[in-house]
């Protein structure tokens, strides 16, 4: 028997999750948008994902106890400091549902991504 099937978008992989993982979710969504207002929603790795003039920028995810955001390894190096309170990783930033991502520090990660890439 065949498990579920890979979602075909954002919308598609929140309704899969729970409630207080997707209320965060949702939250970090707009945040990411609002940072860059010209990415386009996609799925990349069975992930919620979004992409900047054809390029790959950053993905979030919901796990079985918590949510990450993935911005990059160097975002995560330039704000280490603002990035104290949460469980980091090379490119991931993990936080528990009931405490999203403030959207000031979403837009600095996303940001630092693109300037990065050299936008």
């Amino acid at each position: 028997m065949k498990g579920p099937s890979k979602p075909v978008d954002i919308d598609d992989y929140l309704a899969r999750v729970s409630d207080d993982k997707r209320a965060a979710l949702e939250k970090l969504r707009r945040d990411i948008r609002a940072a860059a207002p010209r990415v386009e929603e996609c799925i990349s790795y069975q992930v919620p994902a979004f992409r900047l003039d054809g390029r790959m920028l950053v993905w979030f995810a919901a796990a079985s106890k918590h949510c990450s955001f993935f911005p990059g390894a160097h975002p995560i190096k330039a704000y280490a400091k603002d990035l104290k309170k949460y469980a980091t990783s090379k490119g991931t930033v993990r936080f528990a549902p009931d405490r999203p991502l403030p959207a000031t520090l979403v837009k600095k990660l996303v940001r630092a991504r693109i300037a990065e890439r050299g936008r």
